[in-house]
């Protein structure tokens, strides 16, 4: 049975509400969200509810609740992070041979004498599992036995705009919805007092290439199902506090009364608009309680702010703008019951310097990443949490001066938690690190085993937009089996 559902004729109706004033007018929580919500007739919800999902039953038996993605923005190396090539070090300096790369697409080094360039970092291998993980990532070791490597991955943009999007859309072209709108769309959110997307992002190491907003937006699902990004330090969400002499009381009552005018005209134009700007609006109020809460770590003990690094923190307040304590704010998010949390760390494109590029970047990231797997574990969050590393590519085994240039053909990620093998490793590049040559992994199969995790079959979550059904999967797509505990 597919799961679809039709977004058309619905702008009419939206462009007559835009311009008569007829719209929720309390401005400052309305920047909350900063988009107009919309919602198929068939799709709205109770005001005062939050939305469960279009799927009132899973495909299959869920393994995962939620999605915790840790995106490396830029493209971290995988010869100096994850897929130690001995071959390559011994080559180093050498021309690369031409059997891999002829006819083959490159970026910025079309033209360019290619010559290897051996792995800048030492490997050690960890834990039971013997899993082999880059000297630089040395926390991330501590917990090789919980991780599975994906050595063999692939993807089919070589820019780094287009490759988030294909990572995040399963398209290369703007304006399809997000994994995280899908899984919003098709499960739902367990909290009323969140969003049920969140995004975080922090920066530094390489050059810190820009994240547009599209690679969260909910394209043409409904509004209500984009990301909804956070600031990573001061005030998480602007605006969300009462304005100075107005009390909640008052408040409440100018929201019960916006929401009466509104459900009065929606009596007449029946539009779904209005019902989802009203719940919106409710969540928001709602939020001024939970926001501060959330970032309220005063409630953290010591050797979980020493686990992330966070005991410089003043006043117990979190959100300092680093990835370790972005981390800390996805642990408390996944537990409020937001159900797909994405951080960027924008640090990791390293055309020049890779050595100690990848260094300081992975200095920044390491000790989060660990932290947050070994607490979702502690608190046994792990085994219904399915946690994502890793860029939207990798870097080439040619030199670019002393740095890497971008490569598609073959890199690595790492997932972690529910339904996942623990201490795994699946596919291999080549002896050089250039291509992908066993159990090649595309974006589209990353895309398809996510979703069956979360207990839906990628083939049956579909949108029907312009006369097509789409999914995430495209036409694409198939369940890395083989990884799966």
């Amino acid at each position: 049975m597919h799961t679809t559902q039709t977004s058309e004729s619905q702008h009419s109706r939206r462009a007559f509400l835009e311009h008569s004033g007829l719209g929720l007018g309390i401005t400052a929580l309305g920047s909350l969200l900063n988009h107009r919500q919309s919602c198929p007739a068939s799709e709205s919800t109770s005001p005062t509810d939050h939305w469960r999902g279009i799927l009132t039953q899973r495909h299959q038996a869920p393994r995962a609740k939620r999605v915790i993605h840790l995106c490396m923005a830029g493209g971290p190396s995988h010869l100096e992070t994850l897929d130690f090539k001995p071959t390559l070090a011994k080559e180093d300096g050498k021309l690369m041979p031409s059997s891999l790369t002829k006819g083959k697409q490159i970026a910025q080094l079309q033209g360019a004498e290619l010559r290897c360039l051996g792995p800048q970092h030492v490997f050690q291998k960890h834990g039971q599992s013997q899993q082999e993980i880059s000297a630089a990532l040395p926390h991330l070791g501590t917990i090789a036995d919980k991780i599975c490597i994906i050595r063999s991955v692939q993807t089919q943009q070589i820019n780094h705009d287009p490759a988030h999007t294909l990572m995040n859309t399963g398209s290369g072209i703007p304006g399809r919805p997000s994994m995280g709108s899908w899984i919003l769309y098709g499960l739902g959110s367990e909290t009323a007092n969140l969003p049920g997307y969140v995004v975080l992002t922090s920066v530094g190491g390489g050059q810190s290439q820009p994240i547009a907003a599209r690679q969260w937006h909910s394209g043409f699902l409904p509004s209500r199902f984009q990301g909804v990004p956070f600031r990573s330090s001061g005030d998480p969400v602007l605006y969300v506090n009462r304005p100075e002499g107005v009390t909640q009381r008052s408040q409440a009552q100018m929201i019960d009364a916006v929401k009466s005018l509104n459900q009065m005209r929606n009596q007449v134009l029946d539009d779904p608009e209005l019902t989802t700007r009203i719940s919106q609006y409710e969540m928001a109020f709602r939020m001024q309680t939970s926001v501060p809460e959330l970032m309220d770590i005063s409630d953290e003990p010591d050797h979980v702010l020493e686990m992330y690094g966070l005991n410089h923190l003043e006043n117990n307040k979190g959100g300092d703008g680093s990835f370790a304590s972005n981390c800390l704010l996805a642990r408390r998010l996944a537990e409020r019951g937001v159900r797909f949390i994405q951080l960027y760390h924008r640090g990791w494109d390293h055309h020049s310097n890779i050595k100690n590029g990848v260094q300081f970047t992975a200095n920044l990231v390491d000790r989060g990443c660990a932290a947050l797997v070994n607490d979702l574990s502690q608190r046994g969050m792990l085994d219904e949490t399915l946690v994502i590393w890793g860029g939207e590519f990798g870097r080439t085994p040619m030199a670019q001066g002393n740095g890497r240039d971008h490569h598609i053909m073959g890199f690595s990620m790492w997932m972690a938690g529910a339904g996942i093998k623990n201490g795994f490793s699946w596919g291999a590049t080549d002896d050089f690190g250039y291509q992908a040559i066993e159990n090649v992994v595309s974006v589209h199969d990353l895309h398809a085993t996510l979703l069956h995790l979360l207990g839906v079959e990628h083939k049956q979550l579909t949108y029907r937009f312009q006369g097509r059904d789409y999914r995430l999967t495209d036409v694409h797509g198939k369940v890395i089996h083989n990884i799966l505990s």
